[in-house]
Protein backbone atom coordinates (compact mmCIF):
# COMPACT_ATOMS: atom_id res chain seq x y z
CA UNK A 1 0.00 0.00 0.00
CA UNK A 2 1.39 3.06 -1.09
CA UNK A 3 -0.87 5.38 0.54
CA UNK A 4 0.60 7.95 3.40
CA UNK A 5 -1.10 9.68 6.27
CA UNK A 6 -0.86 13.32 8.42
CA UNK A 7 -0.69 12.32 12.05
CA UNK A 8 -1.94 13.93 14.94
CA UNK A 9 0.43 12.39 17.10
CA UNK A 10 3.43 15.01 18.50
CA UNK A 11 5.81 13.13 20.18
CA UNK A 12 8.52 11.05 18.34
CA UNK A 13 7.30 8.21 20.99
CA UNK A 14 4.18 8.75 19.89
CA UNK A 15 4.67 8.21 16.09
CA UNK A 16 7.12 5.48 17.18
CA UNK A 17 3.93 3.34 18.53
CA UNK A 18 1.98 3.94 15.75
CA UNK A 19 4.25 2.35 13.66
CA UNK A 20 4.66 -0.69 16.12
CA UNK A 21 1.44 -1.55 15.51
CA UNK A 22 2.10 -2.62 11.90
CA UNK A 23 -1.55 -2.66 11.10
CA UNK A 24 -2.27 -4.49 8.04
CA UNK A 25 -5.39 -2.42 6.62
CA UNK A 26 -6.01 1.18 5.79
CA UNK A 27 -9.08 1.37 8.86
CA UNK A 28 -6.64 0.13 11.26
CA UNK A 29 -3.55 1.87 9.75
CA UNK A 30 -5.84 5.54 9.92
CA UNK A 31 -7.00 4.21 13.46
CA UNK A 32 -3.68 3.67 14.54
CA UNK A 33 -1.93 6.71 13.06
CA UNK A 34 -4.23 8.77 14.47
CA UNK A 35 -4.80 10.39 10.73
CA UNK A 36 -6.02 14.03 9.84
CA UNK A 37 -5.00 13.41 6.41
CA UNK A 38 -4.56 10.45 4.07
CA UNK A 39 -2.50 10.77 0.64
CA UNK A 40 -3.72 8.13 -1.81
CA UNK A 41 -0.85 7.90 -4.65
CA UNK A 42 -1.44 4.27 -5.15
CA UNK A 43 -1.28 3.31 -9.14
CA UNK A 44 -4.45 3.53 -11.50
CA UNK A 45 -7.11 0.63 -11.43
CA UNK A 46 -8.31 1.98 -15.06
CA UNK A 47 -11.32 -1.17 -14.39
CA UNK A 48 -12.51 -0.14 -11.10
CA UNK A 49 -10.55 2.59 -9.65
CA UNK A 50 -9.43 0.17 -6.82
CA UNK A 51 -8.29 0.01 -4.30
CA UNK A 52 -7.68 3.74 -4.82
CA UNK A 53 -11.59 4.00 -3.67
CA UNK A 54 -11.76 2.32 -0.64
CA UNK A 55 -8.64 3.93 0.65
CA UNK A 56 -10.52 7.25 0.18
CA UNK A 57 -13.72 6.31 1.40
CA UNK A 58 -11.99 4.76 4.80
CA UNK A 59 -10.64 8.19 5.10
CA UNK A 60 -13.32 10.17 5.12
CA UNK A 61 -15.13 8.07 7.22
CA UNK A 62 -12.28 7.85 9.56
CA UNK A 63 -12.86 11.75 9.89
CA UNK A 64 -9.68 12.62 7.69
CA UNK A 65 -9.22 14.92 4.81
CA UNK A 66 -8.57 12.76 1.48
CA UNK A 67 -5.98 14.35 -1.38
CA UNK A 68 -5.02 11.73 -3.98
CA UNK A 69 -3.43 12.13 -7.21
CA UNK A 70 -4.84 8.83 -8.70
CA UNK A 71 -7.70 9.36 -11.47
CA UNK A 72 -9.41 5.93 -10.96
CA UNK A 73 -11.60 7.39 -8.03
CA UNK A 74 -12.70 10.02 -9.88
CA UNK A 75 -13.98 8.57 -13.25
CA UNK A 76 -15.42 5.80 -11.05
CA UNK A 77 -17.09 6.94 -7.57
CA UNK A 78 -16.51 10.59 -7.86
CA UNK A 79 -20.32 11.98 -7.00
CA UNK A 80 -20.57 9.05 -3.96
CA UNK A 81 -16.83 10.22 -2.71
CA UNK A 82 -17.89 13.93 -2.95
CA UNK A 83 -21.11 13.86 -1.27
CA UNK A 84 -19.18 11.61 1.54
CA UNK A 85 -17.09 14.15 2.36
CA UNK A 86 -19.34 16.83 2.27
CA UNK A 87 -21.17 14.63 4.74
CA UNK A 88 -18.26 14.18 7.06
CA UNK A 89 -16.94 17.94 6.80
CA UNK A 90 -13.73 16.81 4.97
CA UNK A 91 -11.94 17.46 1.56
CA UNK A 92 -11.85 15.42 -1.48
CA UNK A 93 -9.17 16.80 -3.30
CA UNK A 94 -7.62 15.44 -6.34
CA UNK A 95 -5.52 18.21 -8.01
CA UNK A 96 -2.91 16.22 -8.95
CA UNK A 97 -4.52 13.73 -11.43
CA UNK A 98 -4.72 15.89 -14.18
CA UNK A 99 -1.52 17.98 -15.78
CA UNK A 100 0.10 17.22 -12.63
CA UNK A 101 -0.13 20.08 -9.78
CA UNK A 102 -1.03 22.63 -12.44
CA UNK A 103 -4.29 24.44 -11.16
CA UNK A 104 -7.84 23.28 -13.05
CA UNK A 105 -9.86 21.41 -10.99
CA UNK A 106 -9.10 24.57 -8.15
CA UNK A 107 -9.50 27.11 -11.10
CA UNK A 108 -12.77 26.21 -11.77
CA UNK A 109 -13.40 26.67 -8.05
CA UNK A 110 -12.80 29.89 -8.66
CA UNK A 111 -15.18 30.93 -11.23
CA UNK A 112 -18.63 30.94 -9.73
CA UNK A 113 -21.46 29.95 -12.55
CA UNK A 114 -19.06 29.87 -15.32
CA UNK A 115 -20.20 26.35 -17.09
CA UNK A 116 -17.73 24.27 -18.99
CA UNK A 117 -19.14 24.31 -22.95
CA UNK A 118 -16.13 22.14 -23.81
CA UNK A 119 -11.86 21.22 -23.86
CA UNK A 120 -9.63 19.94 -26.36
CA UNK A 121 -5.97 19.44 -25.33
CA UNK A 122 -2.63 17.60 -24.79
CA UNK A 123 -2.78 15.54 -21.44
CA UNK A 124 -0.49 12.72 -21.98
CA UNK A 125 3.07 13.45 -21.20
CA UNK A 126 4.77 9.78 -22.03
CA UNK A 127 3.37 9.63 -25.73
CA UNK A 128 3.73 13.20 -26.00
CA UNK A 129 7.95 12.26 -25.40
CA UNK A 130 7.40 9.99 -27.66
CA UNK A 131 5.68 11.57 -30.41
CA UNK A 132 8.16 14.36 -30.06
CA UNK A 133 11.78 11.44 -29.69
CA UNK A 134 10.26 10.44 -33.12
CA UNK A 135 10.49 12.86 -34.77
CA UNK A 136 13.62 13.87 -34.15
CA UNK A 137 14.50 10.42 -35.22
CA UNK A 138 14.57 7.85 -32.85
CA UNK A 139 12.29 4.40 -33.51
CA UNK A 140 9.21 4.14 -31.20
CA UNK A 141 11.10 1.67 -28.35
CA UNK A 142 14.03 4.25 -28.20
CA UNK A 143 11.37 6.56 -27.55
CA UNK A 144 10.07 5.36 -25.07
CA UNK A 145 12.54 3.88 -23.37
CA UNK A 146 13.80 7.81 -23.46
CA UNK A 147 10.39 8.16 -21.58
CA UNK A 148 11.01 5.65 -18.93
CA UNK A 149 14.55 7.35 -18.31
CA UNK A 150 13.05 10.36 -17.83
CA UNK A 151 10.42 9.27 -15.13
CA UNK A 152 7.74 9.99 -17.53
CA UNK A 153 6.58 6.72 -18.36
CA UNK A 154 5.71 3.72 -16.56
CA UNK A 155 7.83 0.37 -17.19
CA UNK A 156 4.34 -1.24 -18.54
CA UNK A 157 3.36 1.81 -20.72
CA UNK A 158 0.39 0.06 -22.25
CA UNK A 159 -1.93 2.83 -20.36
CA UNK A 160 -0.49 5.60 -22.39
CA UNK A 161 0.35 4.12 -25.72
CA UNK A 162 -3.17 2.78 -26.01
CA UNK A 163 -4.69 6.03 -24.82
CA UNK A 164 -6.39 5.09 -21.55
CA UNK A 165 -4.09 7.46 -19.50
CA UNK A 166 -5.94 9.89 -21.53
CA UNK A 167 -8.96 8.87 -21.91
CA UNK A 168 -9.19 8.53 -18.10
CA UNK A 169 -8.47 12.06 -17.53
CA UNK A 170 -10.58 13.24 -20.36
CA UNK A 171 -13.20 11.34 -18.19
CA UNK A 172 -12.19 12.94 -14.83
CA UNK A 173 -12.37 16.63 -16.41
CA UNK A 174 -15.79 16.01 -17.84
CA UNK A 175 -16.91 14.26 -14.35
CA UNK A 176 -16.24 17.18 -12.28
CA UNK A 177 -15.79 20.26 -14.70
CA UNK A 178 -19.11 19.31 -16.39
CA UNK A 179 -21.19 17.68 -13.80
CA UNK A 180 -21.88 14.72 -16.59
CA UNK A 181 -20.63 11.58 -15.42
CA UNK A 182 -19.49 9.77 -18.15
CA UNK A 183 -18.14 5.72 -18.46
CA UNK A 184 -14.52 5.37 -20.02
CA UNK A 185 -16.57 3.32 -22.43
CA UNK A 186 -18.29 6.45 -23.99
CA UNK A 187 -15.05 7.62 -25.62
CA UNK A 188 -13.80 7.47 -28.41
CA UNK A 189 -10.12 5.86 -27.85
CA UNK A 190 -6.87 5.56 -30.46
CA UNK A 191 -4.00 5.36 -29.07
CA UNK A 192 -0.34 5.98 -30.77
CA UNK A 193 0.67 2.34 -31.33
CA UNK A 194 -0.12 2.15 -34.86
CA UNK A 195 1.90 5.09 -36.35
CA UNK A 196 4.68 4.28 -37.91
CA UNK A 197 8.16 6.59 -37.32
CA UNK A 198 7.30 7.42 -40.56
CA UNK A 199 4.31 8.32 -40.25
CA UNK A 200 4.85 10.75 -37.64
CA UNK A 201 8.07 11.98 -38.78
CA UNK A 202 6.27 12.68 -42.47
CA UNK A 203 3.76 14.88 -40.82
CA UNK A 204 6.42 16.99 -39.60
CA UNK A 205 7.93 17.88 -42.60
CA UNK A 206 4.54 18.56 -43.77
CA UNK A 207 3.85 21.16 -41.02
CA UNK A 208 0.95 18.91 -39.22
CA UNK A 209 2.88 17.26 -36.52
CA UNK A 210 0.78 14.29 -35.11
CA UNK A 211 -0.46 14.49 -31.47
CA UNK A 212 -2.59 12.79 -28.59
CA UNK A 213 -5.56 15.18 -28.67
CA UNK A 214 -8.41 15.00 -25.89
CA UNK A 215 -11.70 16.55 -26.67
CA UNK A 216 -15.46 17.00 -25.32
CA UNK A 217 -18.11 18.72 -26.08
CA UNK A 218 -21.22 18.93 -24.73
CA UNK A 219 -24.35 18.52 -26.90
CA UNK A 220 -27.94 19.02 -25.94
CA UNK A 221 -28.10 15.69 -23.30
CA UNK A 222 -24.59 14.28 -23.00
CA UNK A 223 -21.34 15.00 -23.85
CA UNK A 224 -19.12 13.90 -26.68
CA UNK A 225 -15.94 12.87 -26.28
CA UNK A 226 -13.25 11.39 -27.63
CA UNK A 227 -8.86 10.56 -27.22
CA UNK A 228 -7.22 10.13 -30.94
CA UNK A 229 -3.92 11.01 -32.43
CA UNK A 230 -4.54 14.30 -34.57
CA UNK A 231 -2.75 15.85 -37.18
CA UNK A 232 -2.54 19.75 -35.78
CA UNK A 233 -1.64 22.81 -37.91
CA UNK A 234 1.44 24.83 -37.02
CA UNK A 235 -0.82 27.61 -36.51
CA UNK A 236 -2.86 25.63 -33.42
CA UNK A 237 -0.98 26.52 -30.00
CA UNK A 238 -0.71 22.17 -29.59
CA UNK A 239 1.31 22.00 -32.46
CA UNK A 240 3.93 23.55 -30.28
CA UNK A 241 3.22 21.47 -27.69
CA UNK A 242 6.34 19.33 -27.01
CA UNK A 243 8.29 16.72 -24.72
CA UNK A 244 6.30 16.52 -21.32
CA UNK A 245 4.95 19.19 -21.88
CA UNK A 246 0.55 19.70 -21.77
CA UNK A 247 -2.00 21.86 -22.99
CA UNK A 248 -5.61 22.55 -22.33
CA UNK A 249 -8.12 24.88 -23.71
CA UNK A 250 -11.64 25.66 -22.26
CA UNK A 251 -14.35 26.58 -23.69
CA UNK A 252 -17.47 28.09 -21.18
CA UNK A 253 -20.35 29.96 -21.37
CA UNK A 254 -18.28 33.35 -20.07
CA UNK A 255 -15.12 33.25 -21.50
CA UNK A 256 -14.92 31.79 -25.41
CA UNK A 257 -11.14 30.10 -24.22
CA UNK A 258 -9.19 29.76 -21.26
CA UNK A 259 -5.58 27.79 -21.62
CA UNK A 260 -3.46 26.39 -19.77
CA UNK A 261 -0.35 25.39 -20.69
CA UNK A 262 2.52 23.44 -18.49
CA UNK A 263 5.69 24.10 -20.09
CA UNK A 264 8.13 21.05 -19.29
CA UNK A 265 7.41 20.08 -15.83
CA UNK A 266 9.84 18.42 -13.57
CA UNK A 267 9.08 15.19 -11.49
CA UNK A 268 7.74 17.10 -8.20
CA UNK A 269 5.10 18.89 -9.82
CA UNK A 270 2.87 15.99 -9.15
CA UNK A 271 3.73 16.35 -5.44
CA UNK A 272 3.58 19.77 -5.59
CA UNK A 273 0.05 19.73 -6.51
CA UNK A 274 -0.81 17.02 -3.47
CA UNK A 275 0.90 19.45 -1.51
CA UNK A 276 -1.11 22.62 -2.53
CA UNK A 277 -4.31 20.26 -2.08
CA UNK A 278 -3.09 19.56 1.81
CA UNK A 279 -2.72 23.42 1.80
CA UNK A 280 -6.49 24.05 0.86
CA UNK A 281 -7.32 21.54 3.80
CA UNK A 282 -5.03 22.08 6.17
CA UNK A 283 -6.23 25.94 5.80
CA UNK A 284 -10.57 24.88 5.61
CA UNK A 285 -10.52 26.53 2.22
CA UNK A 286 -14.31 26.59 1.47
CA UNK A 287 -14.48 24.88 -2.08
Amino acid sequence: MKSRGFSRAESGADLNAASVAEPHDVHSWLAAARADVLFEATSLNVETGQPAIDHIRAALMHGAHAITANKGPIVHAYRDLRDLAVTRKKKFLFESTVIDGAPIFSLFDQLPAIHLQGFHGILNSTTNVILSEIENGLSFDEALKKAQSLGIAETDATHDIDGWDAAVKTAALITVLMDVPIRLEEISREGIRNLSAETVRAARKEGRPYKLVCRAKKTADSVEASVRPEQIRLTDPMAQISGSSSYIYFETDIFPGLAITEESPGLYATAYGMLADFIRAARGDSF
